[in-house]
């Protein structure tokens, strides 16, 4: 009886003295789960920079565990469905795109009201940027990882047609023929007629332009989608409409089908300015890879081109930066790339998860940013991103990495990789529809632009 007596006693002592070392009033430690893989983030110098925000995160947030899953990208998809289904989803994912958010449309906590719980500090993105991030009026993320878009030109080729550079600030005229005018798409499309050459040396504008003997373009819609064209093009805006199954039905407008026929008139018309899918991929335009071939005089394309034009330089081509044009209601339209962080909305720690999230996109960016090679979307911030492009591309003007900063002020929103119902089917068509135009002389674009649209409206409801 008597060590019966010592030995409860004994568990007394020992859970008093958990319960002072907790102090009175101190919450438990919360775990919150960080899932990677949806993008980028699963490359092993990476996972260990992760891995450091973690620990520096934990040692500073006392009240938190951040937990870190790191699953292969071919596999994230299926693994996070399944955790979601189980109900077992993780607190937070990312970094993500909008495409990788898009298979998980629905699912993604409005974080507003945790925003301003939390009292944080919106201030320090552009006003653009928070609304870019707001799907069906509810903010499902905040600006982190950016690639805005901008005019890569070669500055050589401008000089040897005897035509001024893309304007560097928006707002800017672009001075043609001796006259200012303003930098829209009808202007773009007049300069790359006048700097696509064939091998004779003259140009698309020229009657003696051989079309068939192309040696340089005046434009190239570097890696961009379909729909990227048409949101550069004519504007950003939502391609469907409907709330359910059965009653939805693409909405594109009108300013959608020009842009489409644009650009297919630009690789087939009667001036054409850009390289056709054939002559693009062939060796000498790069294999696909034009601008870096040295045989476009401009491509727009997003921040994260500048990874890859290593090569392009060691050729001794150099380009700089323009900015991008209007469209024919006089607004800029821009395209962002972005990615960021996500809270599932079954997370049963919103507080904590949001908490998590502040923290990533803020202090813990700073280490994070340069190993996902991404630009800061807070402008205080990206001065260390462009003292390494800098770096890698010496001949580049200050100038000219200032068009990306004010390119932050003209995301697409939507997105030209908005949320479409049966999204990946309905993506996979546009990309149909993309390369019949490319690789196609001779096409009936009303016909299938008609079909494209009368197929998304079946696949819509599937």
């Amino acid at each position: 009886m008597k060590n019966k007596l010592f030995a409860l006693l004994a568990l007394m002592i020992i859970a008093s003295m958990m319960l002072s070392a907790c102090g009175p009033g101190t919450p438990p430690v919360v775990e919150v789960r960080w899932f990677v893989g949806l993008g980028t983030g699963t490359d092993p110098a990476q996972v260990t920079i992760q891995e450091e925000v973690v620990k520096e995160f934990n040692a500073s947030h006392p009240n938190i565990k951040l937990v870190l899953e790191v699953v292969p990208y071919d596999s994230a998809r299926d693994t996070l469905s399944t955790q979601i289904a189980s109900g077992n989803g993780p607190d937070i994912v990312g970094p993500v795109g909008w495409g990788g958010s898009n298979d998980f449309y629905g699912q993604w906590l409005n974080i507003a009201p945790y925003m301003e719980k939390a009292k944080f500090d919106s201030s320090v993105f552009d006003p653009a940027l928070i609304k870019f991030y707001q799907v069906e009026g509810e903010q499902v993320g905040l600006p982190f990882a950016v690639f805005p878009g901008a005019i890569y030109f070669v500055p050589a080729l401008f000089d040897e047609a005897g035509l001024a550079y893309p304007p560097q600030k928006y707002g800017e005229k672009y001075v043609l023929d001796g006259k200012e005018v303003d930098w829209t798409w009808d202007t773009v499309t007049e300069v790359a007629k006048r700097l696509t050459v064939d091998k004779n040396g003259n140009n698309a504008k020229s009657p003696d332009f051989d079309r068939t003997a192309i040696v340089q373009v005046g434009y190239s819609a570097q890696w961009q989608s379909i729909l990227s064209v048409a949101t550069f093009y004519d504007g950003a805006t939502k391609i469907y409409d409907g709330t359910k199954k059965g009653e939805y039905k693409s909405t594109m407008p009108d300013g959608w089908k020009k842009a489409f026929q644009w650009y297919y008139d630009g690789m087939y018309g009667k001036e054409p300015f850009m390289a056709s899918g054939p002559l693009a991929g062939s060796p000498e335009f790069g294999a696909g890879n034009v601008f870096n071939s040295g045989k476009a005089a401009m491509g727009l394309t997003q921040t994260w081109y500048t990874c890859c034009l290593g090569d392009f330089a060691k050729a001794g081509n150099e380009f700089q930066l323009g900015i991008q044009p209007m469209g024919a209601d006089g607004q800029v339209n821009g395209r962002i790339d972005a990615d960021t962080f996500r809270i599932w909305k079954g997370t049963k720690n919103p507080e904590q998860a949001f908490e998590v999230l502040a923290y990533l996109i803020t202090t813990g960016g700073d280490k994070l940013l340069p190993a996902y090679g991404a630009m800061p979307a807070i402008p205080s911030k990206t001065q260390a991103f462009f003292d390494k492009k800098a770096a890698d591309y010496p001949f580049v003007t200050k100038e000219s990495w200032d068009v990306f900063i004010q390119g932050l002020a003209y995301p697409d929103t939507p997105s030209s990789e908005q949320y479409q119902p049966n999204s990946i089917e309905a993506t996979a068509r546009f990309a149909t529809f993309n390369d019949l135009m490319v690789n196609t002389e001779g096409l009936d674009f009303d016909a299938e632009y008609k079909k494209l649209v009368d197929d998304l409206n079946v696949i819509y409801n599937k």
